[in-house]
């Protein structure tokens, strides 16, 4: 087995994801054949990786494993992240192990449902660390829910059976980190706590020696060493977040030349598709929360996936933005639906076996003539595919249910594996297609932007992508004990 090292956070959003890619980068910028790896995540922003001996076309795993899988520079596989929730519900997810859906689960009967899922755990573990000299682990939440721990594979559960250090990771932006840790370190039992072999503060802004005393304090605490403090991360911004929790914190910049609107569905899902047009230095991408307006001056509204289609269809009435949507189009506006955004843009939705709940059918937004029938089958693929709107390459993936047709596909937006794709309003200005990472591709964005009045647009995002990773990797190294980390590493 490779050596293993794992960062566990005092509770979520503390900054696990881009702290692992990273250490992955940096570990790799060293001459390391590292791997990433979580074993249960829980996101509706997934990507498709590989699933070895399996030639159906890939399965799901967390979009931030695909990200740490880019910053090791390995092709993403799916037993990096074995364990996949997709929310669906308040109470209840759709359940994905090792890629593939394995059912879904009330939030009660998943902790029942976990015992069994460790076997699976264990077996990507050991196929992950297959050829590599370093494994770097993120766990999930926080080890400091002990009401969880006896089916816990998230975080200690699997640390203490797979026997891997644990190294924990403290927000001081949110405030109050060492009540935190040290707070941690009570509440855990002797077997959690021996496997921590230390902690490092995230997100720090100002002057780092204000904080000596505050590592005093939590060393009295817990004696726990401290392998540094790193500051607020300004690359990280242009890394693809996973967590939707970001979006609420997200505010309208400066003017730019276009504004997208995106509206905050309830279950969005796959939000990242957003992230190159966000890099584009004329455009502004603003998520606008339930209970706004979609902006009048906004010259694109694009509606992203969701994990469920109807449930948010119905929300969307409920905020009044189908109104807004009306009016943005007497406006002349543009609109893109992407997955579940193309599949609300029909004039009606079937889910007639109740696939994502109670609700069987709905009237869509009635942008597009065509209509949606949710099917049990998922498509999960990364595709090849073709822009016909402008006879440019794509890049990308599906994953979705449901077969949508009616008379504007026979105006399709793609071609994907060589079949017609999506549809396409009669003037062109609303268009709908099932291809995530639509917008990835540098020069099918610069044209559609040009389409819209933004001239010069078609960065290299990918390149990036790579080039946070690389002044993550830098300041990670600048300011945290790396040696020390690697070493410890069993």
């Amino acid at each position: 087995m490779a050596k293993a090292i794992m960062l566990q956070g005092t509770g979520s959003d503390v900054g696990k994801t881009v702290l692992v890619a990273g250490l992955c980068r940096a570990a790799r910028n060293r001459g390391l054949k590292v791997r990433p790896f979580k074993p249960q995540n829980m996101s509706n922003n997934a990507a498709v990786a590989d699933i070895p001996g399996d030639n159906s076309g890939g399965g799901e795993i967390g979009r931030a494993q695909w990200l740490q899988a880019i910053a090791c520079g390995v092709v993403p596989s799916v037993h990096m992240n074995p364990v996949l929730l997709k929310p669906q519900t308040d109470v209840g997810a759709q359940v994905v192990v090792q890629g593939k859906v394995f059912g879904e689960a009330r939030a009660r009967d998943y902790q029942a449902l976990k015992g069994r899922l460790m076997d699976a755990v264990l077996d990507s573990w050991a196929k992950v660390g297959e050829g590599a000299d370093l494994v770097i682990v993120e766990g999930a939440g926080s080890p400091a829910e002990i009401n969880l721990r006896s089916r816990d594979i998230a975080n200690m559960g699997f640390a203490t059976r797979a026997d891997v250090p644990v190294i924990l990771v403290g927000d001081i932006d949110r405030g109050g980190v060492i009540a935190s840790i040290a707070g941690t370190h009570l509440i855990l039992p002797e077997e959690d706590r021996r496997m921590i072999v230390g902690y490092l503060i995230n997100k720090f802004r100002g002057d780092v020696s204000l904080f000596d005393d505050g590592i005093k304090a939590i060393e009295s605490f817990t004696g726990w060493r401290c392998f540094g403090v790193v500051p607020w991360l300004k690359a990280a911004a242009r890394l693809p977040s996973e967590d939707s929790v970001v979006l609420e914190r997200l505010v309208s910049g400066e003017k730019r030349a276009l504004k997208v609107a995106v509206p905050m569905l309830s279950r969005i899902a796959n939000f990242d598709d957003l992230d190159p047009l966000k890099a584009e230095p004329q455009v502004e991408v603003m998520f606008v929360p339930p209970g706004q307006h979609l902006p009048e001056d906004a010259g694109l509204v694009v509606i992203p996936g969701s994990k469920s289609t109807i449930g948010d269809l119905l929300r969307f009435r409920e905020n009044g933005w189908d109104r807004d949507l009306v009016a943005h189009r007497k406006r002349g506006g543009h609109v893109v639906g992407i997955c579940g955004g193309f599949q609300m843009l029909g004039r009606v939705v079937r889910d007639p076996d109740g696939i994502e709940g109670s609700v069987t059918e709905t009237r869509g937004l009635g942008l597009l003539d065509v209509e949606t029938v949710m099917e049990s089958e998922k498509t999960v693929r990364n595709v090849s595919a073709r822009s016909l709107q402008f006879d440019l390459p794509l890049e990308g993936y599906e994953i979705h249910l449901g077969r949508t047709t009616g008379p504007d596909t026979l105006r399709p937006s793609a071609v994907i594996n060589g079949a017609d794709d999506g549809a396409i309003s009669a003037d062109g200005k609303v268009s709908g297609t099932y291809l995530h990472g639509l917008f990835s591709a540098d020069a099918f964005r610069a044209k559609f932007l040009e389409n819209l009045g933004v001239k010069g647009g078609g960065i290299d995002y990918r390149a990036e992508v790579e080039r946070a990773l690389d002044e993550v990797a830098a300041e990670l190294e600048t300011h945290l004990d790396c040696d020390a980390i690697f070493g410890l590493a069993r």
